[in-house]
């Protein structure tokens, strides 16, 4: 399993839909479990992304399934980052 940073903005109707139905975060949460990854953490931001997930998944076209899927409803864009792990970075760098 990987890790992947998903930085997601929500649309318009995205932001609507959060508004009139708080939960249905969670709800998208469950749904990326159901299509095979993992959420390991998630948080609400300020600035230029609402939300930044982490997900742990089996590779990347897990990740982009789940990034087509959830941004093919229109109320959401997703920046998906493959994420390493430190000491894994510097093993293979040689430090």
């Amino acid at each position: 399993m990987a890790l992947y940073a998903l930085l997601s903005s929500l649309t318009d109707e995205g932001r609507k839909t959060v508004k009139a139905n708080p939960g249905r975060v969670r709800e998208v949460n469950h749904e990326v479990e159901d299509m095979g990854a993992k959420v390991v953490s998630q948080y609400a931001a300020l600035g230029a992304f609402d939300f930044l997930t982490i997900i742990d998944a089996p590779d990347n076209l897990t990740v982009a399934d789940i990034s087509m899927q959830l941004g093919s409803r229109g109320t959401i864009q997703i920046q998906t980052i493959p994420l390493l792990e430190v000491d894994d970075f510097l093993a293979k760098v040689g430090a």
